[in-house]
């Protein structure tokens, strides 16, 4: 790639992948537009993670600032596609010489039931929006929807973001069921040390006194299948089985620290409802085979409960302009994210993987723009030193209309409200 800027990037989102894909492009000489629909560009990190999460959210945070800090790099906030911006308009008209997808997968993978959404606040939440009350609901200016978890809450999911939700689930019921007996907890602290060690320090030796139902996670396939430890390419069977049993020692560990109850091989088919309200679900047992779960006749059972949360993956947000392919977008090349090369536009991250996954969203955008240097911008025609100044001005009336002044540091500060300071 050139050191001089003679090409010029949108990538739509600020967050691992994003941030990783504009640092790299600014270092080759690229100049980098990157528009971040929130204030701050942290995505999932901010308000994906649960709030115990502060080393690593801190952390984070600092390597998404150092990057987006770079020369080369303008940051345009509260500016989303589709709202502020269209996408057709971005990706034929300004001339830019690609366009980079990091939006991530804000909503949640549907519960397979058809009236799901008629019940969303009446029994049926989802891990997103849960995940991000949870983070914000002691906040007086609170915006958003509160959200009531009641003992023998049914999770459906798999995986450590699963293992959060159960978290969240269990530490709201026995934080509720101390308070009654006068004791106030700390949310990080009964993360840390776990649910008994935390009743233990006020005395109750067995939680079980305080007479709480315990909250249950649901996983279609087996215990050892839970996503808990991923194997190495390539693993030979008896890596194979370790990995199995880390799963299992982790989930086990889980278990014993937050009090959940877990239950595998189970699908849901069939929602209980009484007055508008969810009052169960019906599920059936499943047989595993590899990755399928498959629903085996006359296993019908039910669990009766007061909400159930979905937490069983995150798919992108539809952009007009964007083809689909289902709940995904339409990637002619999942690997490299490659969405069309003849119009130059790339996923990178979440919007590609759906993992969530901070490790695998800063990875699959190194790999992506390591394809672009070797052999997207080599066929590509530089751009003449006019429509890259063009491009700066389109950029700069934008960031002028949200009260950007370009100064990055400087606007983190601004927006970053004091209680994260």
């Amino acid at each position: 790639m050139s050191e001089s800027p003679r090409h010029f990037v949108a990538v739509i989102g600020g967050a691992v992948s994003g941030s990783v894909a504009a640092e790299t492009l600014a270092d080759r000489g690229i100049e980098v537009v990157v528009i971040e629909q929130n204030d701050r560009p942290y995505g999932k990190i901010e308000d994906g993670l649960p709030r115990w999460h502060v080393h690593q959210r801190t952390k984070e945070y600092a390597k998404i600032d150092a990057r987006l800090s770079k020369p080369r790099i303008h940051y345009l906030p509260r500016t989303k596609l589709g709202r502020d911006l269209d996408f057709t308009e971005l990706s034929e008209t300004w001339g830019l010489s690609a366009v980079l997808l990091a939006n991530g997968a804000w909503r949640d993978r549907p519960l397979p039931f058809p009236d799901a959404d008629d019940y969303i606040g009446k029994g049926i939440e989802y891990q997103n929006p849960l995940i991000y009350w949870f983070n914000h609901k002691e906040e007086d200016d609170f915006p958003g929807r509160r959200i009531h978890v009641p003992e023998g809450t049914i999770v459906f999911g798999g995986g450590l973001a699963s293992i959060d939700v159960m978290k969240v689930c269990q530490m709201e019921i026995y934080q509720r069921a101390l308070r009654k007996r006068g004791i106030e907890t700390d949310t990080v602290q009964m993360e840390k040390k776990g649910i008994p060690a935390i009743c233990a320090q006020h005395g109750i030796e067995d939680p079980a006194e305080l007479g709480v139902e315990n909250c249950m996670l649901v996983y279609r396939r087996r215990r050892i299948d839970m996503p808990l430890a991923q194997p190495p390419a390539g693993a030979t069977p008896e890596q194979m089985e370790k990995v199995f049993a880390t799963r299992d020692k982790l989930l086990g560990l889980a278990e014993k620290k937050f009090l959940f109850r877990y239950q595998d091989k189970t699908l849901p088919y069939e929602l209980i409802t009484e007055d508008g309200h969810v009052k169960g679900v019906k599920v059936r047992r499943t047989e595993v085979e590899g990755r399928k779960a498959t629903p085996i006749p006359g296993t019908e059972d039910v669990i009766q409960t007061g909400l159930i949360v979905g937490s069983i993956g995150s798919i992108p947000e539809p952009i007009e302009g964007i083809r689909m392919n289902g709940h995904v977008f339409d990637f002619q090349d999942w690997d490299l994210g490659i969405y069309s090369a003849e119009k130059g536009i790339f996923g990178i991250g979440n919007v590609v993987t759906g993992q969530g996954n901070i490790r695998k969203s800063l990875l699959h955008a190194q790999l992506v723009c390591k394809h672009l240097e070797e052999h997207y911008f080599p066929d590509r025609a530089p751009l003449p030193p006019e429509k890259v100044g063009e491009i700066r001005e389109r950029v700069r009336a934008l960031q002028e209309r949200v009260g950007y002044s370009g100064n990055y540091e400087e606007w983190i500060s601004k927006v970053t409200p004091p209680h994260m300071r």
